[in-house]
Parts: structure tokens; sequence; C-alpha cells
């Protein structure tokens, strides 16, 4: 099978998504697939990528780590009629997500997409913030998915959150793999070496982006307020992003700055080291589909103290494999990590975190995956690849640019109705009733 795939972010952006795509990537490849991916052109890319088309980018969108493609669709097409692919997989549902929309309606090809990220957490990064924005993003999945033959969510939560904001039904669940294998064999102990942490100490970590929509300052007041309750406790953070100057404010604040730990950025093998130093993941963010970082830390035998959150709850069982804690209550999970101290507590643990994360392994993850695509590609009847004539692969294109004209057009209807739901006063039929009524004649 040849998949052509559409990412806003991949290689050398460290990131939930860009790992997910470049895991997949090589377990299709493995098994013999083909894929080209169509990604953005970053700064730091690798020189030579025989597999990867680049297009070009704004780099650090509005001053983050997000790059903006920019893609000019008549620059794809060589490629792609050379790649002659038999499904296209969008990775995002807006910039190359629209591309990748294009491309399959212009080819005839079945269109599947995996809802990575819950979009209304990111709005920030735009200029304009504001809920009529959070709505946007929303919409701007949601309605996505109508143009797909088959849509991917990462875990369970996603899929009924899907559900219940009316989007395409054809929806299965796949989580983004993790290569447990190699998570499973670390040097904890050359990491703490490293960084001055003792033998003997009780290590609570934490890996990812240090973003503002990750929850960041209720986890470091929480772990920090830990490490004032047990002297012998270090919090390992893994990770940069603009998050960290508060997170190293609060352990100022609370006295324990000494025993917070800023490693930066890892990868490889550091980083799976950077696991295996601790004793215990915390997560505290509501912004996941899935968490990968969480299945990482159980491949590494980590019992992970989280908040319950879509795509967390998934995978985190209480008193199971950690502890889920209904609310982002700073006591309470606190409490919990000074709980899991305790190494007797954490044994059993220990243990069925790695069992829970041998579900997650991504050979299994790729194979769920390929099934999703046999089914669309079975669906879909015949398609138009791209040997066809000159004609029909202008009419495919012409077609391509219509549907996405429909797409936006029931965007714009859909904010809409929710706008006028949201503002149409008391006295019309159905409406707010904190409007004040109109006085009478």
């Amino acid at each position: 099978m040849n998949v052509l795939m559409f990412t806003n972010t991949y290689l050398p952006i460290v990131g939930g998504v860009s790992e997910s795509v470049q895991r997949l990537k090589r377990q299709l490849q493995v098994t013999g697939h083909k894929v080209l991916v169509v990604a953005p052109r970053l700064e730091g890319q690798p020189d030579f990528e025989a597999d990867v088309v680049r297009v070009a980018a704004v780099q650090h969108f509005n001053g983050s780590d997000f790059s903006l493609p920019v893609p000019i669709p008549g620059q794809l097409f060589d490629a792609i009629e050379a790649f002659e692919p038999d499904l296209v997989h969008a990775h995002h549902p807006f910039l190359l997500g629209d591309t990748a929309a294009r491309a399959a309606e212009t080819y005839g090809l079945p269109l599947v997409f995996t809802h990575h990220t819950l979009y209304e957490h990111y709005t920030h990064y735009v200029p304009g913030d504001s809920p009529r924005m959070q709505r946007f993003a929303v919409a701007l999945a949601t309605q996505y998915t109508w143009l797909c033959d088959a849509v991917i969510a990462p875990s369970e939560s996603i899929r009924d959150l899907l559900l219940a904001r009316d989007g395409n039904p054809e929806v299965r669940v796949v989580p983004s793999g993790v290569d447990t294998s190699r998570f499973t064999a670390g040097q904890g102990a050359d990491c703490r070496e490293a960084r001055a942490i003792p033998e003997a100490a009780y290590v609570i970590g934490h890996v990812g982006r240090l973003a503002h929509e990750k929850n960041l300052v209720f986890l470091a007041e929480a772990v920090c307020q830990a490490l004032v309750e047990r002297p012998d406790a270090h919090f390992l953070v893994v990770g940069e992003g603009d998050a960290a100057e508060g997170m190293a404010m609060i352990a100022e604040e609370l006295g324990v700055e000494a025993r917070v730990h800023f490693t930066g950025r890892l990868q490889g093998q550091a980083l799976i080291d950077a696991y295996h130093a601790m004793d215990v993941f915390a997560f505290a963010s509501h912004s996941e589909t899935q968490g990968m970082v969480v299945a990482e830390a159980m491949a590494a035998g980590l019992p992970v103290a989280a908040v319950r959150a879509p795509g967390v709850v998934e995978v985190v069982t209480d008193g199971e494999n950690g502890r889920l804690l209904d609310a982002d209550d700073v006591d309470a999970l606190a409490a919990a990590l000074v709980e899991l101290g305790d190494a007797a507590r954490r044994q059993p643990l220990h243990h069925a975190a790695l069992a829970t994360a041998a579900d997650y392994d991504e050979r299994l993850c790729a194979e769920r995956c390929l099934a999703v695509y046999r089914r669309a590609i079975a669906s879909g009847g015949p398609f138009t690849h791209a040997d066809d004539g000159g004609w029909d692969r202008v009419r495919g294109r012409l077609g391509a640019e219509w549907r996405m004209l429909r797409y936006r057009g029931r965007i714009l209807r859909h904010l809409v109705q929710e706008e006028w739901e949201q503002e149409r006063p008391s006295w019309w039929p159905g409406g707010r009733s904190d409007e004040p009524e109109l006085p009478s004649k």
C-alpha cells in the first residue's frame, strides 16, 4: 500500500504529533508499505529525506514553536503523481490538512484523518484569541471529519467527544504507538548522577513541552508541595518552553528550587534514561487526546499520578497502575505523590504499568491503523489514480476546490448558528433566560 501523509509538524520538531507520524511511518515501512510525508520546511531538518516532501513555511509562528505551512498545491502534484498513492492520511484539519483533502478529491482517493489535538486549547497561539476563536477551532476540526472516509481517534474519550459534536460517525480508536521495547531499557543512574540527584532520592518526573496549555502551574504547585513534605524528593522536568519560568518561580517560593531539575529537551536514549531516573510520573494536562508521554512512562515501568482528562482516563487506572485524581486539587495530587514515595506501594503499580504499556506498542497500533486504511479503501469504490488522463486530473482539481468551498460554508453556518443560539434575546422562542424582557406596550 502507498500511503500519502500530510502533517503540519514533523522533524526536527519534538512533540506528540511529530512523534506519532514518525512512528507510524516507520512501522508501515517495516511491514513493506510505502509512505510519503508532506511536511513544512523547517530549520534544522535533515539534509536528505527520500520519503518526505517539504513545503514552504513561516517559522516560529507568532513566537511559538510551531511553523505555518504555506503550501502551493501545484508544486506537489508531480511528487504525488510519481508516488501513486492508494490513500491519503491527514494529521491536521487545516493548512496541510486542506491540501490533503484537495489531493484526495483530485485523485479520487480515500481520506483518513487522525484527530490528534484538542485545538480549542491552542487558540492562544493565534492573534485575537477569544471564545469565538475556540468555537471556530472546534467547528473546523468537527466539520473536517465530514470530508473524510474514516476518522481515527487516539482514545475512546476523543471518539465520544467527536460523536457528541456531531462529527463523522466513521470513527475508529487507534492510539499513537510507543516503541515499548526501547523504553524498557534505560540508565537512570547516569541521568541522576549528571544532575547531582542522590541515588536514594525519590524522583517525581514530568516530560513534555513546557507550554501554558499543559496545566503546568498547577502541576508545579502540587509537586513542589510534595517536595516540601518529603525532603528526600526531587522533581525532574524534561522539556522546554515558556512555562518553565513560572514553574521555577513556584519552586523558589516554596524553597525547593535546589531539588527541581530542568533538563531541557531530550531525545533518543537520553530521554529514555531520564524516564528511568524517575520513580513516579506526574501529569496534569487537560489538552491531550491521548497523552503519549503517559504511555512512554508506563513502558519504562513508572506509576503515573494524573488528573482525570480526555486521553488519560483510558491509560491510568486509579490504584492499579497509578493514581487518577478527579479534579485540579493541589493538596490531593501532592498527597498522592507523597504516598507513592513508598517503594513498597509503587511495586505492584510498576508491574501493572508495564502491562498497560504493552497495549500501546507501536507495532500493534500500526496494524490497527492498517485495518482502518483497508476498510476505507474497500468501502470507497474505484479510484482515479495518478495515471489518469489530463482532463480527469483537471476535473478532479475543480471538484476538490468546490468541495473545500462547501466545507468552509458548513463551518460558517455552524458558527453563525452557535452565535445566534448564544445571543438571541429571551423574547425569541428558546431565547436566553438571562436577557431582560422587552417592556410591554
